[in-house]
């Protein structure tokens, strides 16, 4: 018995010596910036205390314009980022990141494929960023060198089409969101009221090719932006920036069947609405939806077995212009960007009503877009 026991202390000491095991508390948010502005110098990272809610300057790395959205390789050594401008000149940036320092360093930028790429994501075995242009109307697969750097041979496709409301007259791209397997690439268009879907094959120099079927259609003039699943893998949900609603699927194999559609507003509000982003609770309790326009709200719901949504609460954002959010790893506080405010408000979370409190915990960055929380040991 003393033989065992030693032996599992001994496990479980070089699980954590080797990073198998971790408890550390504190995570890295990097923070991407509009910096045009000119208030914000580019891409940010603190530490953040999963436990206490409290935060400290990491570092930060500028020269790049307009760093709105970033995406995290599975290995935690890349991160890329959008550099969202028009007139052709958007670009994809690729940069190495020392998760335990937070220091990022430019490796190499190449062309989006299009004006205004507002998202960027990449597949767990860095192969490819997949990158959404919202003003061009387009998609890019990007192939990423074995050094993390990026290729200029870059698979680009187009959409055409439009709809009823006048943000919706051409083409949107405004989302580009993989399957939890990797084998599939779900593009919300705002300008034509469509989710794209794309099969994925990462061995191919044009991994991106249409699904069958091809695109999910959501209510005519409601624009669909971000899109998330849960983590059973079972669920889907897009949130429709025109209209605020949410549009919730049964996931199997590329196929959504929708089975729910519940509206974020007020009921009879007449406002601006601009609902922006969705994302769901590690646990996988609560989706959280957020209203910019007039309304300024997070709006929260308890998800059923069925993966159906009952509205729970919903929350002010204490700020204006709440264009992206997170909630922290371990479930504990949400922290909302509040873009037109210029200020990452911190909420502490409870994990079995979802409802939210401010903690009075403020972080002052200018134009914050985009949040993403990483390991940091």
């Amino acid at each position: 018995m003393k033989t065992l026991i030693l032996l599992s202390m001994m496990l479980c000491f070089l699980s954590l010596a080797y990073g198998q095991i971790s408890t550390n508390k504190n995570y890295n948010l990097l923070i991407g910036t509009y910096t045009s502005p000119g208030k914000s110098n580019g891409i940010y990272v603190y530490t953040f205390n999963v436990e206490t809610g409290d935060f400290s300057h990491k570092s930060e790395v500028g020269g790049i314009k307009n760093p709105s959205f970033l995406a995290i390789s599975n290995d935690r050594k890349h991160v890329y980022s959008v550099s969202e401008i028009g007139d052709r000149k958007g670009t994809i940036s690729a940069f190495v990141f020392d998760a335990p320092s937070g220091k990022l360093t430019f490796l190499n930028g190449v062309t989006s494929g299009g004006d205004g790429p507002c998202y960027v994501s990449v597949d767990k075995k860095n192969k490819y960023v997949f990158a959404g242009n919202y003003s061009g109307g387009s998609l890019s697969a990007i192939p990423i060198n074995a050094d993390g750097t990026l290729s200029e041979d870059i698979q680009s496709i187009k959409h055409f089409g439009s709809s009823i409301n006048r943000d919706q007259d051409k083409a949107h791209v405004h989302a580009t969101v993989l399957s939890p397997d990797d084998r599939y690439l779900f593009v919300p268009d705002l300008g034509t009221d469509k989710v794209n879907i794309y099969k994925v094959d990462i061995n191919q120099s044009k991994p991106l090719t249409p699904a069958e079927p091809a695109f999910a259609k959501v209510e005519t003039g409601s624009g669909p932006r971000h899109f998330t699943f849960h983590p059973n893998g079972k669920f889907a949900y897009v949130i429709q920036e025109i209209t605020g609603l949410v549009t919730g699927y049964d996931y199997k194999d590329g196929k959504l069947t929708e089975k729910q559609t519940v509206t974020m507003p007020s009921a009879g509000f007449t406002g601006t609405i601009d609902a922006a982003d969705i994302h769901i609770s590690p646990d996988g309790k609560f989706l959280y939806g957020s209203l910019r326009g007039d309304i300024n709200e997070i709006v929260i719901y308890a998800i059923d077995s069925n993966g159906k949504l009952v509205c729970a609460g919903r929350n002010s954002t204490m700020g204006t212009g709440p264009r992206n959010f997170a909630i922290d790893p371990a479930g504990n506080f949400l922290l909302v960007g509040n873009q037109r405010s210029d200020e990452i408000v911190i909420f502490k979370r409870n994990q079995k009503t979802g409802l939210l409190t401010p903690t009075g915990k403020n972080i002052s960055i200018g134009a914050p877009v985009c949040l993403k929380f990483v390991a940091a040991d």
